[in-house]
């Protein structure tokens, strides 16, 4: 199976305030042909730097990035490649089948059945009693999926997704997920960024962690989650509760994570207090492994000293 992409020791430092700040520090990373591959990390973790640089929008940056075998700094490398931001920015006065037309024309597609294939796409997406509206009237889920559709209209080799189910309703994240595993069976692959955890833990393969530019780990979820396969998650009743760790569910109820040797010793001491168990459940969620990643990652930024 060949590469789609590829990261080889990327480095990429800002200018910030008079002092030299580095967005990216030697990130390595591949993301192979039907393959997803989630990018996760807090806000200013070089997420989106790390787009810009893939789609040479960042062009002046340490290492080597390639799409297919080529060079990203090269426009051939984007052929096949289509891209969705967090809050696309679709010229408003348009419709969307006139938008989806927009891209065919744009990636230099000629098809006899044009029409029918926006419709298509359109219609996949559930936007297409909207074929006809300007843009500027439809709700930001529908201009989610406009997005999308614009984006898979061109039957793309690579699709780069930041935040793609943002502002879309459950039926719709459903949706949106379904299309893209039927686009990854045919072989395609997908980078995508998300807040929302769950729905990357759906759709990814694998994944990598970001933080302060630091690539921290790229794992297959069963293999995250087998690492931590004896934490659990605990919720109790008690009149107060057993530990600074612990979140408050409602009035005298709780809920904390606790490591499985950890367990005999907690549910004596509550027994002790006049408490008891509600329930007792594994804690493999990928929220759950991220932020234990991340605490784990927590340390003093390193800065480049600035000149002048």
């Amino acid at each position: 199976m060949s590469l789609a992409l590829e990261f080889r020791s990327v480095s990429k430092t800002f200018r910030s305030k008079g002092r030299t700040v580095q967005a990216l520090r030697d990130v390595s990373f591949t993301v192979s042909e039907g393959e997803v591959f989630g990018f996760v990390g807090p806000n200013g973790a070089g997420k989106s730097t790390t787009i810009k640089v893939m789609l040479d929008v960042i062009d002046d940056y340490d290492g080597e990035v390639r799409l297919y075998g080529v060079s990203a700094r090269e426009a051939a490398a984007r052929r096949g490649v289509a891209y969705v931001p967090e809050a696309p920015a679709l010229y408003e006065q348009f419709t969307p089948l006139e938008i989806l037309r927009m891209a065919l024309d744009m990636y230099g597609i000629r098809r006899d059945d044009r029409e029918a294939w926006c419709m298509q796409w359109l219609e996949r997406f559930s936007v297409a009693e909207y074929a006809k509206r300007a843009v500027r009237q439809l709700s930001k889920g529908n201009v989610q999926r406009v997005a999308l559709a614009h984006a898979m209209v061109v039957s793309p080799r690579l699709l780069v997704l930041d935040e793609p189910l943002s502002g879309l309703d459950p039926v719709g994240r459903k949706d949106v997920v379904d299309i893209l595993a039927n686009y990854k069976r045919d072989g395609g692959a997908i980078f995508l960024t998300s807040h929302v955890l769950h729905d990357v833990e759906r759709i990814a393969d694998r994944f990598g962690f970001i933080h302060r530019g630091e690539l921290i780990t790229t794992r297959a979820p069963h293999e995250l989650v087998a690492e931590r396969a004896d934490r659990y998650l605990v919720r109790y009743q008690a009149a107060a509760a057993l530990g600074e760790a612990a979140s408050s569910i409602r009035s005298g109820e709780f809920e904390q994570e606790l490591a499985q040797a950890d367990l005999p010793a907690f549910i004596a001491r509550l027994q002790d207090g006049g408490g008891r168990i509600v329930t007792v459940k594994p804690a493999m969620s990928l929220e759950t492994v991220f932020f234990q990643v991340l605490e784990g990652a927590l340390k003093p930024v390193a800065e480049v000293p600035g000149q002048g």
